[in-house]
């Protein structure tokens, strides 16, 4: 079945004490309507981000309850479509992202989306990329909120999670509590200035409970590679993470010793950055698919 959630709906924390905005079944399709990081509070260059309200970034449409997951099991979220607005904004400024302490006060910009592309200035169009920001499940316990991302998912600003992406979240409590918002109509690895192209608009998507997979951390499949997501202090730490994480599947689903892990991770695997402009840091590794498959480790 397909249901529809408006951004009325929203969150700006992760926790199972959130009231559900919906419930869904394994297998139903969903669209999910969302805000801009801004929760759409910055609409033409007139507008400035000191003016604006900071208490409403990062609001996440949800929760949605996914009748018959239950803490230990995994849910499923494939991507099946995201439409983007028709503007979206860039923003940065002073002591933010990795360029910060080189600029005084804070900046945005209110750029339009047309054809497919993003209209920097008169010199670039640059094709749209649609993205999800945020998106994830509650804690097993506390408040997370929308801006930090963590084993629950959140705000890990990972750009393979796009059309036809599959992500995968370790569930913490009854019904998952999925959310998602924070859209990109362009990013790029690392989200360096602190903002993509930050947009409205609405993602097409299907959940599934799956039993017995046991991750700690998510995962995001697309059609070249699995990658597994950790976030953390450091982005030394959130690697060596995601790189234990992968190896974990391995050991659980081969008979390859850990030498052997380690040489075919070296080879072929890649360590990439998410974001590093978050309160926790976000990277990823990732194998292509037909290695994972060749030892028949299907998600």
């Amino acid at each position: 079945m397909k249901y529809s959630l408006s951004a009325d709906h929203h969150i700006f924390a992760f926790s199972k004490e959130n009231k559900p905005a919906i419930s869904v079944k394994s297998g139903d399709e969903l669209e999910v309507e969302t805000m801009d990081c801004f929760s759409n509070q910055i609409q033409s260059n007139e507008d400035k981000l000191d003016e604006m309200d900071w208490n409403r970034v990062n609001p996440a449409t949800g929760p949605i309850f996914v009748e018959g997951a239950k803490e230990g099991d995994v849910l499923k979220v494939k991507i099946k479509k995201i439409e983007v607005a028709e503007k979206g904004v860039l923003a940065t400024g002073k002591g933010l992202g990795v360029l910060g302490n080189l600029m005084e006060g804070l900046y945005s910009k209110v750029v339009d989306i047309k054809d497919g592309k993003v209209i920097f200035n008169e010199k670039l169009a640059l094709p749209v990329k649609p993205m999800i920001g945020v998106i994830g499940v509650a804690p097993k316990e506390g408040s997370i909120n929308c801006g930090t991302p963590g084993s629950h998912g959140g705000n890990m600003d990972t750009t393979l999670i796009a059309e036809g992406a599959e992500v995968y979240f370790p569930v913490f409590v009854e019904g998952a509590l999925l959310a998602l918002g924070d859209l990109h109509a362009l990013m790029g690895d690392g989200e360096v200035g602190v903002s993509g192209v930050e947009v409205a608009g609405k993602v097409l998507l299907e959940v599934e409970v799956i039993k017995g997979l046991n991750l700690k951390n998510p995962v995001v499949k697309t059609a070249e590679v699995t990658a597994t997501i950790a976030s953390a202090e450091s982005l030394d730490k959130a690697v060596e993470i995601a790189v234990h994480d992968m190896a974990e599947l391995f050991k659980k689903h081969t008979d390859l010793s850990t030498e052997g892990i380690a040489t075919l991770f070296s080879i072929t695997g890649n360590a990439q950055i998410s974001q590093v402009v978050d309160p926790l840091k976000t990277a990823r590794f990732s194998l292509p698919n037909w290695i994972l498959e060749s030892y028949g480790i299907r998600f």
